[in-house]
């Protein structure tokens, strides 16, 4: 286990949920089993007025609300915490940061000004911090490393994600960015590469030779809550298609990296995205369903529209839900459909991939013998399990399918990180593996693009009613070639629990 450098972690929407919810609460576990620096600070910076004393009886408050805590460990940790009042739009404020960052310095007697700034701020401000801690030499990698962690949405379109990454790398540099995507976290997205590269059953079987198509879901039970005015200026292709879906889809894939590190890795993940065969026209009217969730019945429980839901304009076109079928032009996966959706108001929460393997070309057993898949549950459940077929007990060689699984909960005595917990302990650690790189990332965007300027056809939004699976036009993408969609949870009413 590698001991981050002692260095002091800045966080920029101090005051806001993201930190309470998350990043506080990461921090706080990683203190606990011994993975944090041996001497650090943590600096909350938002324009909310708070105390030192304050702020870590707040946060404290909010850490024993949401788990169970040893209240003298609580307080150790909470002891290295410490709060700024700052209006991060004015340049003349950091002034004041400054001032507070050397004062720590003194107080742990810091050799090395070491800084991991993380960004929970409304995207608005990514271009504006950057620039106004360059203005007070807060990016000096002369006495210590500085890095800076951005939450998404990375940009709103390809233009303007070109636009922030030209604006952000005037003061830091791409090794000091550190686009934050935490579905790349999770310990079942990391295991895909060990799954795939690790085991000689598999990866011999992982290409166009072998495998007729992949799924990728994304669901969600949850509409958009109170975040209706937010939501309604993204919707599903921009919230979850253009990164968190695109990347998982990358690390399925993906050619074996020539070595274990960031760099070789997210090489292959960008060769992967650029390969993403373009929408035409075409393929946007034929290959493309988007649509947005209606008022329905569930458990019970009347589950209204999403024009219905605060914050929603009454004609708002914005799309909950997106499938799409697309190809990626490389050897390996030359004319193999992925179809990848996600959805808003759909009967569970729950995020996998499916390998569906060709069938067997023998003409006796291929008549009934049940489709051979590979599921990869990211959440919730996470583990692995694989159908096959095996001959039903009695006469005749009937096949019937049976599976063989894994689940990650059934391994005793090992700590996994949570997804902010690992990625704020590489950032910390310097190991940029499972961040989005620039490349990347505008390889999305640019894929994502000809879907941002078709989704304002009239034509091009179907409804569908709460807790079913998506538009029928969704089904009809699959079953005109002749395939159908997994639906991951036996009990379609089930909202609260998706069985692997």
């Amino acid at each position: 286990m590698v001991i981050p450098e002692n260095s002091r972690i800045v966080i920029f929407g101090a005051s806001g949920d993201l930190t309470y919810r998350k990043l506080i609460p990461a921090l706080y576990h990683l203190f606990e089993n011994n993975q944090m620096p041996s001497s650090f600070a943590i600096l909350g910076a938002s324009r909310t007025e708070y105390s030192d004393d304050a702020y870590r009886q707040k946060l404290k408050n909010s850490l024993t609300e949401q788990e169970q805590t040893d209240p003298q460990l609580l307080g150790a940790f909470c002891e290295h915490l410490y709060y700024q009042t700052l209006n991060t739009s004015d340049v003349d404020d950091y002034t004041q940061l400054k001032r507070r960052l050397g004062q720590l310095d003194r107080h742990y007697n810091f050799k090395r000004q070491n800084t991991l700034f993380y960004l929970a701020t409304p995207p608005s401000l990514y271009d504006i911090i950057p620039g106004c801690l360059a203005a007070h030499k807060l990016n000096d990698v002369t006495n210590g490393w500085k890095r800076l962690i951005i939450e998404k949405p990375f940009g709103y379109d390809l233009r303007s994600a070109k636009s922030l990454d030209i604006e952000i790398q005037k003061h830091f540099k791409e090794q000091q960015i550190y686009r934050i995507d935490h579905y790349l976290g999770k310990e079942t997205v990391q295991n895909l590469l060990v799954f795939r590269f690790a085991n000689g059953i598999f990866e011999p079987l992982w290409n166009r030779n072998f495998i007729d198509y992949v799924e990728i879901t994304g669901a969600e039970f949850l509409g958009v809550e109170e975040r209706g005015g937010y939501y309604d200026n993204s919707g599903a292709v921009r919230d979850m298609f253009q990164n968190h879906l695109l990347q998982v889809l990358a690390m399925v894939a993906m050619e074996p990296p020539a070595a274990i590190n960031a760099d070789a890795i997210r090489n292959e993940v960008s060769n992967v995205l650029n390969c993403l065969e373009p929408l035409t026209d075409e393929c946007l009217k034929n290959d493309l369903v988007l649509g947005q969730y209606t008022e329905s019945m569930v458990k019970g429980q009347l589950l209204k529209s999403y024009r219905n839901e605060h914050g929603v304009p009454k004609d708002s076109r914005t799309e909950t839900y997106v499938a799409l079928k697309m190809f990626i032009e490389t050897p390996r996966w030359q004319g193999i459909p992925f179809y990848v959706r996600s959805g808003k108001r759909l009967p569970t929460r729950v995020t996998e991939v499916v390998i569906h393997l060709k069938r067997t070309p023998h003409p006796v057993f291929a008549q009934n013998a049940p489709g051979n898949k590979l599921i990869i549950r990211i959440q919730p459940d996470e583990g692995i399990l694989m159908n096959f077929g095996l001959k039903e007990p009695g006469a005749g060689f009937r096949a019937k399918s049976v599976s063989m699984n894994f689940h990650y909960d059934s391994l005793e005595n090992i700590q996994m990180l949570t997804a902010y917990e690992r990625l704020l302990l590489d950032a910390l650690n310097g190991d940029a593996t499972l961040f989005a790189r620039t490349d990347a990332v505008e390889a999305c965007w640019e894929f994502v693009q000809p879907i941002l300027n078709y989704k304002q056809a009239p034509q091009s939004l179907f409804g569908y009613a709460c807790g079913t699976w998506g538009p029928k036009e969704a089904d009809a993408l699959l079953r005109q070639d002749g395939r159908n969609w997994r639906f991951p949870c036996k009990n379609l009413t089930n909202t609260d629990y998706c069985e692997l």
